[in-house]
């Protein structure tokens, strides 16, 4: 079967990065990458600190926050009260766990597909507290409806006080019904927790079409803002619960003022992060997640095919609007994280290539991604380069 061809180029968007154009950077959900304007904005919001930092930090830098996180809750579908800033993701899911008064007998329960990161904040929480935690296995090729009804059978009312699920997956781009999930546990008196983290910009969904409890996504990742930038939306019920990491001044604001201030910490990225999202509305939400996600598919059957992998063993893509695909490595390659890392680095060196490399249930996997200011033609040098380098081990 031939492999489809690739979406038509979005005019000019290559020219909106300064990424260094003697590498492929087929890895976007993993740093992002910031457009030129956007990291302008920022340098001149540092100009505009360090020429003067107790004005700065003093006259009426809480409200140009506020309003930051107005403009970014407005794009993600969210309640501007309801949300706060924060650097990313993780940060955004330790704030949860330390909020909520975990104690011996209750249980957190996460999915095989969690974030490696996350998983360290639960293994302390439960550490901390007396909690437990327990996994979830899902299998790769698990539907909707069947990843609900793991998950229905999977929850221990009375016992299990937080599920923390993906939206999508960062180690197998599985896209997960989060909004179904949502509603099962609800059903069993079980708080969620949406980690959120590659959805901003990427995916349609807005938060309150999903209804979590604690939703948390990074807005530096597909939403074109500059690094250390995430919005944590929590429900009602939860806001006056909610605990910065670190105390402050604005303690006593209450949520979300008491998470968002954190004294010296640099607030550039939130005050330009609106820049970022003005590059993706300029170039087209629709069009960007529509050419992303047909790119990566490309990328992905370019790769499967280089490599061996019949079409039908390629992983189905997570939806129309999913920018990351993954490809399954040869047996014995990355199938432990040191040796996924090691991976990835000699790609990276050899081939002047930016991909991910990760291992999940023992076998290795390489995630790509699509972006604007990708082309086929990098999918299509990978495809012809990359045999010949596994080929060395």
């Amino acid at each position: 079967m031939s492999v489809p061809p690739p979406p038509d180029p979005i005019a000019g968007a290559r020219l909106l990065f300064s990424l260094d154009p003697a590498v492929s950077h087929l890895n976007h959900g993993s740093f992002g990458a910031v457009p030129i304007v956007a990291q302008r904005a920022q340098q001149r919001l540092r100009d505009e600190m360090e020429a003067d930092p107790l004005r700065f930090f003093t006259q009426g830098l809480v409200d140009r926050v506020a309003h930051a996180r107005r403009h970014l809750a407005g794009f993600l579908g969210a309640d501007p009260d309801g949300a706060a800033l924060t650097t990313n993701a993780t940060t955004g899911v330790a704030v949860v766990l330390q909020s909520l008064g975990l104690r011996p007998g209750d249980e957190v329960l996460t999915t095989d597909h969690g974030y490696g990161a996350v998983e360290f904040s639960v293994h302390r929480e439960c550490r901390r507290t007396g909690a437990t935690h327990r996994v979830l296995p899902v299998p790769l090729a698990a539907t909707a409806e069947e990843i609900v009804q793991l998950v229905r059978s999977g929850l221990r009312p009375g016992r299990t006080r937080l599920l923390v699920v993906d939206q999508l997956t960062s180690a197998t781009a599985k896209l997960f019904p989060v909004a179904a999930i949502v509603g099962v546990a609800r059903e069993h008196g079980v708080s969620v927790l949406v980690d959120a983290a590659h959805a901003p910009g990427m995916l349609p969904a807005t938060v309150r079409s999903i209804g979590a409890d604690f939703w948390v996504g990074n807005l530096h990742k597909w939403g074109y803002a500059p690094r250390g930038t995430a919005i944590l939306a929590v429900a009602p019920q939860w806001r006056e619960r909610i605990e910065p990491l670190v105390v402050s001044w604005e303690q006593e604001a209450g949520f979300p003022g008491r998470l968002e201030w954190q004294a010296t910490a640099d607030y550039t990225p939130w005050l330009s992060a609106p820049v970022g999202l003005y590059t993706l509305r300029t170039l087209g939400v629709d069009q960007v997640r529509a050419h992303n996600a047909a790119l990566a598919a490309y990328g992905q059957r370019v790769l499967g095919d280089a490599l061996g992998v019949p079409p039908a063993d390629l992983p189905a893509p997570g939806g129309p609007s999913v920018a990351m695909r993954i490809v399954p490595l040869p047996a014995g390659l990355a199938s432990t994280v040191d040796a996924a890392r090691a991976l990835q680095t000699r790609i990276a060196e050899r081939l002047a290539t930016q991909v991910a490399i990760t291992s999940w249930n023992g076998r290795g996997w390489l995630r790509l991604c699509g972006q604007v200011y990708n082309s086929a033609e990098e999918y299509d040098r990978l495809a012809v380069r990359l045999p010949a380098l596994l080929d060395q081990r």
